[in-house]
């Protein structure tokens, strides 16, 4: 622990007759008494009596004195403060916070402005990435409606809709057997085919591949199950 080198006022411990007297007064009196009248601060108060499990009483909570928001409550503060009959609100019809002064005007964020990670992180529409599936992608949009990954599409599947229209309800645009890649010249509509998710399903059955690797499949999966659930146990 390292010392304030006198930084820092000296810590001030609670006496046994501080703490008698928090005991008789705070369930029932204002928290700013009570400080006032230990020549304390209202969080050390506060902090003190949940210490100490020192509660207000049910009878101060329901009082005006409480200033809960409760119906019928009739204390001077919270009537001043209530909306009144007929009251229009300051930002009523405004979009959002629009500051008064011009100050407040030339720091508000633009409309289209970047800055941090986006603007560091941002690629202009067209640019070419490969995906965690290995699939080779195209940004299209910059819309910021859409999530980052929605402003990408599969060049595979820009292919297909240029030589060969609307994709289907339903289908997915895949590569045929042995044909996949990631070079952009070598995607062609010859080695793409539409599929169903029925279909697409199918192909990727574990049922298709060898018995001994289909098992070892299964108990990878079972495995990975048990990892998870350990991982959210101890989280």
């Amino acid at each position: 622990m390292t010392k304030s080198r006198n930084i820092l006022p000296p810590r001030r411990l609670w006496t046994q007759a501080e703490l008698a007297l928090l005991h008789s007064m705070y369930p029932e009196c204002h928290t700013e008494d009570v400080a006032a009248w230990l020549e304390r601060t209202v969080k050390q108060c506060y902090c003190a009596a949940k210490v100490h499990g020192i509660r207000k009483s049910a009878e101060y909570l329901a009082s005006d004195c409480a200033a809960r928001i409760q119906r019928g409550k009739q204390h001077p503060n919270m009537i001043a403060s209530r909306f009144k009959a007929g009251q229009r609100s300051w930002n009523k019809g405004l979009k959002g916070v629009v500051g008064v002064q011009e100050g407040c005007r030339a720091t508000q964020f633009k409309k289209g402005q970047m800055s941090g990670a986006a603007q560091h992180n941002y690629v202009p529409i067209g640019t070419l990435r490969v995906n965690a599936d290995g699939m080779l992608e195209r940004k299209v949009t910059d819309d910021p409606a859409l999530v980052p990954a929605r402003r990408w599409t599969p060049v595979a599947r820009l292919v297909w809709q240029e030589q060969r229209g609307p994709i289907p309800a339903g289908h997915s645009i895949v590569f045929k057997r042995g044909m996949a890649t990631t070079v952009l010249d070598e995607i062609t509509v010859d080695k793409l085919e539409c599929l169903s998710r029925s279909e697409l399903m199918r192909r990727n059955s574990i049922h298709n591949y060898p018995p001994e690797l289909a098992r070892l499949a299964q108990l990878r999966g079972a495995l990975d199950r048990q990892i998870n659930a350990r991982e959210r146990q101890q989280a």
